[in-house]
């Protein structure tokens, strides 16, 4: 969940460090530290409990050198200060760490029965006084020989002084990606910290290390089998990861969605057969006609877009469909079916939940696909087959343009297995023609921001909200109340409107305000008798949906009934961020929260 940067080369390493954990700042973190190694064969470290850009202004003007690792800390073992601050230093040894270390305590204790005494709370202290207590010459195998005694994720980077221009690092369950430059390298937990540098990147697996120099690079697994990666290309440009004169980045990308659903529909759609190709899902027809159940895992917004999925494909291709958390899933013993097609939901691919998951599918013989932004991303390299989602990079910790393109390529999926299975080619073209009109009505309701700000102040002054929707509209009710509370810290609680009267009701009143979510579709009569119930209760209703009901409306664009959800979700999104900024939060840095979430 934090961030880690590296560089190796020619130059300073710490405008390279600064700049990149900069990049990393929307990943959520509670301190930030450097350590470079000086010309004069000296370890250099700074670190605190402040921002990235504190750090660097307080930087004394000759602490320079390379190699170099940086670090962006979101805490799990201890508070955030300036000695749980990473890295973490063993004599000559400097490490930073992301992910959690299961036996810590044991090796804590093991360490100060022998002397050692730690300087810190945190579970990463051990690494570098593992590798420190080694006796293997090379630092490659130092850092082989700790981790062999580790339990549990890491992705770290490592420095010695007593091995100038090397640089090690190591993955499990937390991503490392390296940055091929000219005689230089670079190595960073996210593609946003390199694209500056390079485009040419390289994503270890779990259980690899690599020893990188500046002319290049070897990686190997911890039983010191040596592996063979080729680089690939990110496909972002720089100016993907800048607000390009937008206040935040959730606004930005709030408004990138009509650019970022033609990019999930670009080449998809079969106008001739009235059917969706998605090229990645390695399924041919007799398969995929042979799948009686799906499965969609995911954590969060992406949980949420695959309730709206699960909803599409039953309603679509007439298959059982159903959304479970991922991390409830892989908990539970679950029974894997042979016939059953399971998808895996990550915007960032690396969601530790979500991939534990996958992992445990694919011992259990389980057909898993990824629905996944990142490419190249750990879920991506897991799953059988999959999509990609080429909604460009998200850097708000709030899913927005990410959550609704995985909806849309889940209107996709549903239409491809449908046009298998049942649905007749009417059907077929009405849900393309539908997806195509997306875009435009997006931009539709964007234009109505003004009017949903204004809504925003006034709701912002209320401490909790209810929302509510039926059927297509229970997800959509699900994701707007976890929008509103995740930047704005308004309560905010979700139910399904046909379970109100058995037991919400009784918080309903002037002080509690609800949102309803109310499609045109055969269900308004009913959504409407649920309005009436608040009202009658004083309780002030916005309705989301395609008529003036309610107190307040904000009326959207109608679609198709199944594609109606996606575009719901706009407007409760635009409602989340003017409520957040109305109390003055910072929206792309939530409290407690991280981008990706890659420990449990």
């Amino acid at each position: 969940m934090c961030g880690i940067v590296a560089y190796v080369g020619p130059r300073d390493a710490v405008p390279i460090l600064t700049e990149g954990l900069a990049r990393l700042e929307y990943r959520g973190y509670d301190s930030a530290g450097l350590a470079v190694l000086g010309r004069a064969g000296d370890l250099r470290v700074r670190k605190a409990k402040v921002r990235v850009g504190e750090l660097a202004a307080g930087l004394p003007a000759r602490f320079k050198g390379a190699p170099g690792i940086g670090h962006t800390r979101w805490a799990t073992h201890g508070e955030p200060s300036d000695l749980n601050a990473h890295p973490h230093i063993a004599g000559t040894i400097a490490v930073v760490h992301n992910g959690i270390i299961e036996n810590a305590d044991e090796l804590r204790a093991e360490l100060a029965a022998d002397g050692v005494v730690l300087s810190s709370e945190t579970d990463s202290e051990v690494l570098p006084h593992l590798i420190a207590r080694s006796g293997e010459a090379e630092l490659e195998d130092a850092v082989r020989e700790a981790l062999s005694r580790v339990v549990g994720t890491y992705g770290i980077a490592v420095v010695d002084a007593r091995h100038p221009g090397v640089l090690v690092v190591a993955r499990n369950g937390s991503p490392v990606v390296l940055g091929i430059g000219e005689k230089e390298m670079f190595a960073a937990s996210d593609v946003a910290a390199l694209v500056r540098y390079t485009r040419q990147v390289v994503h270890l697996d779990d259980g690899e290390l690599a020893t990188v120099r500046a002319d290049g690079f070897r990686t190997s697994t911890l039983d010191r089998r040596a592996t063979r990666k080729e680089p690939s290309l990110i496909e972002a440009e720089e100016a993907a990861y800048d607000a390009e004169g937008y206040t935040h980045f959730m606004r930005k990308e709030i408004h990138e969605q009509p650019a970022a659903v033609e990019r999930a529909l670009r080449g998809r759609l079969d106008l001739r057969f009235h059917t969706a190709h998605l090229g990645g899902l390695n399924l041919d027809p007799r398969e995929a006609r042979e799948i009686r159940r799906v499965k969609i895992l995911g954590c969060g917004s992406a949980y949420y877009a695959g309730q709206v999925g699960a909803q599409l494909i039953e309603e679509l291709a007439r298959i059982p469909a159903d959304a479970e958390p991922a991390s409830e899933f892989r908990y539970r013993n679950p029974v894997v079916e042979a016939d059953t097609l399971y998808v895996a939901v990550s915007q960032s691919g690396e969601t530790y939940d979500t991939l534990a998951a996958v992992q445990e599918l694919k011992r259990k013989g389980g057909r898993v696909l990824g629905v996944v932004n990142a490419v190249g991303s750990a879920i991506a390299r897991e799953c059988d087959g999959g999509v990609y989602l080429h909604a460009g990079p998200e850097i708000a910790v709030a899913s927005t343009k990410a959550y609704t393109s995985t909806a849309v390529v889940f209107a996709l999926l549903a239409l491809h297995l449908g046009r298998i299975h049942d649905l007749s080619p009417a059907d077929g073209r009405r849900i393309a023609e539908g997806l195509r009109a997306l875009p435009a009505q997006i931009e539709e309701i964007l234009k109505q921001e003004d009017r949903i700000a204004e809504l925003a102040r006034e709701y912002a002054a209320y401490r909790s909200m209810l929302f509510v929707g039926r059927v297509r509209g229970r997800p959509v009710a699900r994701e707007g109340a976890q929008k509103l509370k995740e930047v704005s810290y308004v309560h905010a609680e979700a139910y399904p409107a046909s379970e109100l009267k058995h037991g919400p009701l009784a918080l309903v009143s002037p002080e509690l305000p609800a949102v309803a979510v109310v499609p045109d579709d055969e269900l308004l009569d009913k959504n409407l008798s649920t309005i009436g119930e608040i009202r009658a209760r004083r309780g002030r209703v916005l309705t989301v949906g395609h008529r003036e009901t309610g107190d307040d409306a904000i009326v959207v664009p109608k679609n198709e009934p199944e594609l109606d959800p996606i575009l719901l979700s706009i407007p409760l999104q635009l409602l989340a961020y003017h409520a957040a900024v109305a109390l003055g939060h910072d929206v792309d840095k939530p409290r407690n929260l991280a981008k990706s979430v890659t420990v449990e």
